[in-house]
């Protein structure tokens, strides 16, 4: 069920979102040089790694520390990085890895392979399941960088993941974004 929800979701989005993404895109390319997408490695589910597009928010040649490890990448945001952070237009193109069946619309974040490298035994149950595009650290702890508070967000959603709590998780999504709290 999680499956077809999933595909039926995707396939709804793509086709309702196709006109922002094409203007995104074109954004992205207007106002900075390179691709409007960026491809990431991501650790998905049982460890499998997948190409995770998001539309491009950084300045091409960004140490990747800036992403993560800085306190304020601003510096080295695209003119409508912040923009497309703060709305989560830049995790549109993600949809396409539902369509694949790499991830599902909700679920843990995919993470990337340095931080997976980092994960103890108890962090490594986030693979058990499809990373997602949004899920209940998203929406729970927006912008927050504190790992323990992810991860007991995550793992509260594998433990009492059902198509209810999803439903619940996507509602609160869309809140979030049109009200602009934080950042997924």
């Amino acid at each position: 069920m999680k499956r077809l929800l999933d595909l039926l979701l995707a396939l709804v989005a793509t086709l309702l979102l196709i006109v922002p993404v094409v203007v995104v895109a074109i954004m992205v390319k207007l106002t900075s040089a390179g691709p409007a997408l960026y491809w990431s490695d991501r650790v998905g589910r049982h460890n499998k790694i997948f190409k995770m597009p998001k539309f491009r928010s950084m300045q091409i040649g960004t140490p990747a520390v800036a992403t993560h490890l800085l306190k304020d990448p601003n510096g080295y945001l695209t003119p409508v990085g912040s923009f497309l952070r703060k709305s989560s237009l830049d995790e549109l193109p993600q949809f396409w890895n539902v369509l694949r069946g790499e991830m599902s619309v909700v679920g843990p974040r995919p993470e990337e392979l340095w931080m997976v490298d980092r994960y103890d035994e108890a962090t490594r149950a986030r693979l058990r399941i499809k990373p997602g595009i949004t899920g209940y650290q998203q929406i729970r702890c927006r912008g927050t960088e504190d790992m323990s508070v992810r991860l007991n967000h995550d793992l509260y959603y594998i433990d009492h993941q059902s198509l209810f709590f999803d439903l619940y998780i996507i509602l609160q999504t869309l809140w979030v974004v049109i009200t602009g709290k934080g950042r997924i």
